[in-house]
């Protein structure tokens, strides 16, 4: 006779029901894959590396969610995506940077680097509670615009909690101002005097998105491409313990509220620890690259599910004071970042 335990039993009942809700997840998982392909495909015919497909996304998900009906059906996996795909994105987002590629900025370039970002946060918090911006809605324009676009936005959407409106005008800030800062860098290299490592280093430490930097730093050449790229990785980098002190300021601000409300966001160890694999291991480049694809894949999916639960109405009557506040802070990164670079000799 065979005896099972309770343990056993509760083993037995347990899988059926985790198994069950698979289902369920798959309707919304295929829209937003479906959104994430569309994006991606868009890019690729372009031939454009700064059109992002996390920005395609959010834009293909927020037509989607307004011009139709989005069946109850597909709640559950769009919710899947927007929750546990973004933070598995999150944590392969480390395996883009290593140690050794920060660490080669030197003191000076990494002082620069972590001034720019550090000051530029706290001055776009300021200036957005001077313009009577909600809370929540100035974090995730600070920390897109100081630290690495829409990545950063949505990073630190899971602490702030900001509505899916919030986030979607956060987006919108970095990519207008990010944009602005890929045409017009380049126009400013000569008349500013800057040699390839420095206009490299200023590209990196100011200017929004990853693909951005890169668009601006390699028209100046290889030089300059190579050091806006690490520059940029460094900031990346820094990403994880933005959100972490956010998290801890946003839990003290609520004075010991419920986790529920003010998480820690310890996907965020799973961002360093990754980064500590890249920079401990060899991993080949078509390995790496492959990753890469496939956290860019994973975001994208996120960003889909957001712009699916995004209603433009309500992001219109944000108003103007956001753009504004995303106005400053484009304005302000650029020219304190470029004051850095002749404060460190650059």
């Amino acid at each position: 006779m065979t005896h099972i335990t309770p343990s056993a039993e509760k083993a037995k009942a347990s899988s059926p029901s985790l198994l069950a809700g698979i289902p369920e997840l798959l309707p919304g998982l295929a829209l937003t894959a479906a959104i994430a392909t569309a994006a991606v495909i868009t890019r690729n015919l372009t031939g454009w590396a700064a059109l992002s497909p996390l920005i395609l996304s959010i834009i293909l998900g927020m037509a989607t969610r307004n011009l139709f009906t989005v069946s109850a059906t597909l709640e559950s996996g769009i919710a899947f995506s927007l929750r546990r795909l973004l933070r598995l994105g999150i944590v392969l987002l480390g395996l883009q940077v290593t140690v050794g590629q920060v660490l080669s900025l030197g003191g000076a370039g990494l002082a620069m680097v972590a001034l720019t970002l550090a000051v530029t946060f706290v001055a776009i918090r300021a200036a957005g509670r001077a313009l009577g911006v909600e809370r929540e809605l100035v974090d995730l324009i600070a920390a897109g615009t100081s630290v690495c676009g829409a990545s950063a936005v949505i990073a630190t959407n899971t602490v702030v909690r900001g509505r899916q409106e919030h986030v979607a005008y956060a987006i919108a800030c970095v990519t207008l101002f990010g944009c602005l800062s890929m045409f017009t860098y380049p126009l400013l290299t000569a008349p500013l005097s800057l040699d390839a490592r420095a206009y490299g280093l200023w590209s990196g430490a100011t200017i929004h998105e990853v693909a951005q930097v890169v668009a601006a730093s390699f028209q100046a050449g290889d030089a300059a491409g190579t050091f806006g790229t690490i520059s940029k990785l460094a900031r990346v980098a820094m990403l994880a313990p933005l959100v972490m002190v956010l998290a801890v300021a946003v839990r003290a601000r609520q004075g010991g509220a419920s986790k529920a409300s003010a998480p820690m966001p310890w996907f965020v160890l799973g961002f360093i620890a990754m980064m500590l694999v890249n920079s401990a291991f060899d991993i080949p480049r078509d390995v790496n690259a492959t990753l890469a694809l496939a956290n860019t894949f994973l975001l994208s999916m996120a960003l889909a599910a957001m712009g699916l639960q995004t209603d433009i109405r309500k992001l219109k009557a944000e108003g103007w004071r956001p753009l504004a506040l995303g106005a400053f802070g484009w304005l302000f990164i650029s020219a304190f970042g470029f004051a850095m670079l002749r404060l460190f000799g650059f």
